[in-house]
């Protein structure tokens, strides 16, 4: 305990537990493990604990240079808004987009697969904390660290080119 007692005020300090409560919990089971997650930088997100358990928001298919396969999954705050067409979405939602090379099937051979993992990429709704994103932070992890500002300078620039009347948000809730 005397760890936690100097462990959180550098935590809420960092950002890491003003994120909402999805994040708290993550960050006190980390603190308590002597570990404290990757956040990333500029907005200060993580890798939510559990994601890979949520449900199903779509998939994508990337043709261009990254050639990838992605899957959108959403914690249960965004499913509710999707499902009921709530938009914005309330704070407190968190989708993660997980992505993969494309490779052939060796089962099937018209069928692609998922191959290595690219990236996760994370968005969490905060409108107070994330005022000057439109609500949202983001994070992209490569192999589970997040990766360099520069790369994370350009979230924000293309969700909003693209997206701005979506909340900011490219996915879909796949029928």
């Amino acid at each position: 305990m005397r760890f936690l007692a100097v462990a959180l005020p550098a935590l809420l300090a960092a950002g890491l537990l003003s994120a909402g409560p999805f994040f708290a919990g993550s960050a006190v089971r980390a603190v308590e493990a002597g570990t404290v997650p990757a956040a990333s930088p500029i907005y200060g997100v993580t890798v939510p604990d559990g994601y890979r358990d949520w449900q199903l928001v779509g998939v994508a298919q990337e043709t261009g240079a990254l050639d990838e396969l992605r899957a959108v999954v959403g914690n249960a705050r965004a499913l509710d808004a999707y499902r009921s067409g709530t938009l914005p979405f309330p704070d407190g939602t968190v989708l993660v987009k997980r992505a993969w090379t494309r490779v052939p099937s060796a089962e099937f051979a018209p069928a692609f697969v998922p191959g290595g993992a690219t990236t996760i990429q994370v968005m969490v709704k905060d409108s107070r904390r994330y005022a000057a994103t439109g609500g949202w932070g983001f994070g992209r992890f490569v192999d589970g660290k997040p990766a360099d500002a520069a790369q994370h300078e350009t979230c924000f620039a293309c969700h909003s080119a693209n997206v701005r009347d979506h909340d900011y948000v490219f996915t879909r809730l796949a029928p």
